[in-house]
């Protein structure tokens, strides 16, 4: 076997300390110490920004418009679900899905002192990839939720996959559960979009107007067939960027 030579070796040897470097990045950002520290940091300043935001009249008032279709399954566009924990009524429960992965687990923990349970899952763009990495198991545990009478939470489009464009999950446990799909948008005339992530993650700034916008519910039947699906799919993609539009509309004109 060849060595390397005396031009090779400093730049493996630098690989080396990167890699390196990154795997002892990352496990002190899954530290218990860390995760409780940031959790409760995070949780303060998005609390914080949820109250210095003044409500528009252009807010949907949930109660008139979901009078006896609770509980129901919220739907969220990524990126765009940060400051939502916190705009539920206070008098209902819910339930947030979130990954399973490590990264995840501080946002599970945000989510949780906003005053939501959580459901730990990995989600798929298919039903075989659903199946294999626990997507069915979370589709079981929040159709229980819902007959406990919790609201469900979830984000309709596919990390890293179609930006703004609803997957299958979200029809399917509308499907299953009988309860009725509620796109939500929220927007802040103070914000920051992260222009270089695939969602255009944007960060809520205090101190603005917030506007909450609700689409009425999108009930899918029971025994909804593949067009059936292929339809409800559509038109949750169309009703929540609608209300995105409509959000963002009300912030800018009164900012």
């Amino acid at each position: 076997m060849n060595k390397p030579d005396a031009e090779t070796a400093p730049r493996l040897q630098g690989l080396r300390d990167l890699t390196n470097m990154r795997r002892l990045g990352k496990r002190l950002l899954q530290s218990e110490w860390l995760q409780r520290a940031g959790s409760a940091l995070i949780s303060a300043a998005l609390a914080t920004i949820w109250r210095t935001n003044r409500d528009t009249p252009e807010s949907t008032d949930w109660e008139a418009l979901l009078d006896g279709e609770f509980p129901a399954i919220f739907a969220l566009w990524h990126g765009q679900h940060i400051l939502v924990p916190y705009a539920g009524p206070k008098h209902l429960k819910f339930v947030s899905l979130v990954s399973r992965s490590a990264d995840a687990e501080i946002n599970a923990r945000v989510i949780k002192r906003a005053g939501f349970e959580v459901i730990r899952a990995s989600g798929g763009r298919d039903h075989g990839a659903v199946a294999r990495k626990g997507g069915v198991m979370a589709l079981i545990a929040m159709r229980d939720a819902l007959r406990r009478n919790v609201n469900v939470v979830m984000i309709a489009d596919i990390s890293k996959g179609e930006v703004r464009q609803a997957g299958e999950g979200i029809v399917m446990l509308a499907k299953i559960s009988g309860r009725p799909i509620v796109p939500v948008a929220l927007a802040t005339s103070r914000r920051y979009v992260l222009e270089k992530t695939w969602d255009k993650t944007t960060i809520n700034l205090p101190f603005g107007r917030r506007c909450l916008k609700l689409a009425p519910p999108i009930h899918v039947p029971a025994d909804a067939g593949k067009d059936e699906v292929a339809a409800a799919r559509a038109r949750v993609t169309e009703e929540l960027n609608r209300v995105t539009r409509e959000a963002m509309d009300a912030v800018e004109a009164r900012a």
